[in-house]
């Protein structure tokens, strides 16, 4: 039974891997520093599983992730902790920037220390995961897809520090033999996102009678995965990825954003119609655009299906949607209690 140490691992896209790992029988130790967007009931089924360890903590501390290797002489790291909404990097960058690259650098180093100790069969079994964004490569026009072969372009703080840390983990590879893989997904969606977010923020909002503030003219352009299949993939690449390579994730379902918030706004008209017949969509606002908002993302993913044997469970875009907003409608105290614990 192998040990994992996953970061950030209270957060959406972690405690979806965390419960992905342990229904597949790996131990678990888990690292969370519980910000805003980290909340402990992502976990809470997890509670009394003998095979799962929480530890409340930052991956910026070293001292803590050095006593966790000393009593757990970890299998493998899988980094989900991170900072990473735009909006929050352009209006208060630093906190981007201690995260995601010191926090990501104490990490490398801390693995690197006791792997280097290990024997030579656990050496070569240790694998470093480190999950990043396709928001590094950039923004692309209307035509092509980002794949692992794209050059780094990021354009907001958020995007800058995650290219950042992607770098040190392949020089850590490269420098030290450390064995890495790296993994860039597109755009997640699913249950337990925190409201910040573009498909949670819209749900919320529009139960709650308010307005659904759309940047632009809503014609940007992103792909989206759901969260489940992102989490099998990420874990396909922990179990049979080559160290130092990167592999790439997408849903192969780009839509530009006014079409997700009206396809949101047609499911709640079905699953919880507003009275006297009134539409959802009558709630779109157009609002000033994002600061340097790119304008498409997507990503091409056959290096993964081919090489990992990467399969989406989810068909499409709307039957991922669909699953999504029976989860927001059946889990509503959730979105109150996280968003009131986030505003704290």
């Amino acid at each position: 039974m192998k040990h994992l140490l996953v970061t950030g691992a209270a957060g959406f896209i972690g405690s979806s891997f965390a419960r992905l790992v342990l229904e597949r029988g790996y131990r678990l130790s888990v690292v969370d520093a519980l910000t805003y967007a980290g909340h402990r009931e992502n976990l809470e089924e997890l509670n009394g599983n003998s095979s799962y360890q929480f530890n409340h903590g930052n991956i910026c501390d070293f001292q803590l992730l050095d006593q966790l290797f000393l009593e757990n002489s970890f299998d493998g790291v899988l980094n989900f902790a991170a900072e990473s909404h735009v909006d929050n990097s352009i209006s208060g960058p630093r906190a981007f920037l201690e995260t995601n690259i010191v926090g990501t650098f104490n990490l490398l180093e801390v693995a690197r220390k006791h792997w280097a100790q290990y024997s030579e069969i656990k050496k070569r079994d240790f694998r470093f995961l480190h999950v990043s964004t396709d928001e590094v490569f950039g923004e692309l026009g209307e035509t092509g897809r980002f794949s692992e072969e794209t050059s780094y372009a990021p354009n907001s703080p958020y995007s800058a520090t995650k290219a950042a840390s992607d770098h040190l983990v392949r020089a850590w590879h490269k420098t030290y033999g450390l064995p890495v893989v790296t993994t860039n997904c597109s755009n997640n969606y699913g249950p337990r996102q925190f409201p910040e977010k573009l498909i949670p923020r819209m749900i919320q909002r529009a139960l709650a009678g308010e307005s659904l503030p759309v940047y632009g003219k809503g014609q940007n352009i992103r792909d989206w995965i759901h969260v489940e299949d992102h989490a099998r993939g990420v874990l396909l690449a922990f179990e049979k990825g080559k160290p130092g390579e990167t592999y790439c994730f997408g849903g192969n379902s780009e839509r530009n954003n006014i079409q997700v918030v009206e396809q949101l706004c047609e499911i709640l008209d079905r699953k919880s119609p507003r009275v006297k017949a009134q539409q959802y969509k009558e709630q779109i606002q157009f609002v000033e655009d994002r600061l340097g908002h790119d304008f498409r993302y997507a990503i091409d993913d056959s290096k993964a299906q081919k090489e990992l044997g990467f399969r989406r469970q989810y068909e499409n875009f709307e039957q991922g949607l669909e699953q999504t907003i029976d989860w927001y409608l059946a889990h509503q105290k959730w979105v109150l209690d996280v968003t009131k614990a986030g505003r704290r």
